[in-house]
């Protein structure tokens, strides 16, 4: 009985996974952070750790075993107090036990069960596909200010060196000047004036011209007569649609095109799977397949753990 699988599908969902007679996995909530010495953006994550007092059963564990395997409650309590026995047995003959994407447990020269988590899987669902990213050191260089004085005495200096003097005498020497603008500026009042005019003549007639042929297009139209003496099957399409609110997540993809690829990938396969939209972190989801109770859900989901992706996880989500 792989006992750290059906712990590791609950740790996704609860804070607390008990394990009857043996001892308690929890995790606990760690926002994103920025190394200081690094520049590493870490993602928000779950951090696990084991409580070895807590070994009181809470129905949680037994319960999960024997919805997936379709076993009574009482069946399911005995089977994993047996894996527990087994467990024990290993820790006193000094082995250390190794639970695949949750961590190893020892037993330590007190007697005590020390436990080591693996950081391989980030069991916070709304982190999915998030990675750690190291982004390099980014400098700011002072802004250069320079004085306005400065400028000042540049142009003080320019001006001295290069005087600028309109006298009245060079104003006058040219009074043609003054009639050659008014006339330019008559003449260009009149080219305005008559272009105007043609511009009006042209809209008009082409205003009239496009009137009257769409008087003779209705015409046409009303006159013809269309007959298909062939015409085409009715054709009907069963198309079924996925609903229900427990998804089976495939990944989650910061690129819209690999999360295509992903669903092709798996309709190939045989599966219905699709794309869901985004969650809050902008990833595109790609399921499996969506079903309407829990029951169904789980029994695909360990389905395509045993035969396809052991990462995969169930979403409890309503869709819009």
């Amino acid at each position: 009985m792989q006992l750290e699988n059906y712990i590791s599908d609950l740790l996704y969902r609860y804070e607390c996974v008990i394990v009857p007679e043996f001892g308690a996995f929890i995790t606990q909530h760690v926002p994103a952070r920025i190394h200081e010495t690094t520049n590493a953006f870490c993602p928000p994550k779950k951090i696990i750790s084991f409580n070895e007092q807590v070994k009181h059963n809470d129905g949680l564990l037994a319960n999960y075993v024997a919805d997936i395997e379709k076993i009574p409650f009482a069946t399911a309590s005995k089977k994993i107090q047996k894996r527990v026995s087994a467990l024990k047995a290993f820790l006193i003959e000094g082995e250390t036990l190794s639970f695949d994407t949750i961590g190893d447990l020892i037993l330590n020269n007190e007697g005590k069960i020390a436990f080591e988590p693996s950081y391989s899987l980030n069991y916070l669902t709304d982190a999915f596909g998030l990675s750690q990213v190291f982004s390099p050191v980014v400098t700011r260089e002072k802004p250069v200010i320079v004085a306005r004085e400065t400028y000042k005495e540049e142009v003080k200096i320019i001006e001295e060196k290069t005087p600028i003097a309109v006298t009245p005498e060079k104003r006058k020497a040219r009074p043609y000047l003054k009639y050659a603008a008014v006339a330019l500026i008559a003449l260009t009042l009149g080219g305005v004036a008559m272009s105007g005019y043609y511009v009006n003549t042209i809209e008009t007639h082409n205003k009239n011209a496009q009137q009257e042929a769409n008087s003779q297009l209705e015409n046409k139209i009303q006159e013809a007569t269309f007959v298909i003496s062939n015409p085409l099957p009715t054709l009907t399409l069963n198309v079924e649609k996925q609903t229900g609110n427990y998804h089976i997540v495939a990944g989650a993809y910061r690129i819209e095109e690999n999360s295509t690829k992903k669903v092709n990938q798996l309709v190939n396969k045989g599966y219905g799977a699709r794309k869901i939209g985004k969650n809050k972190y902008g990833l595109h989801e790609v399921v499996y397949a969506s079903y309407e109770t829990r029951s169904e859900a789980l029994k695909a989901l360990w389905d395509i753990k045993r035969n396809d992706n052991r990462k995969a996880w169930l979403l409890v989500k309503k869709l819009k």
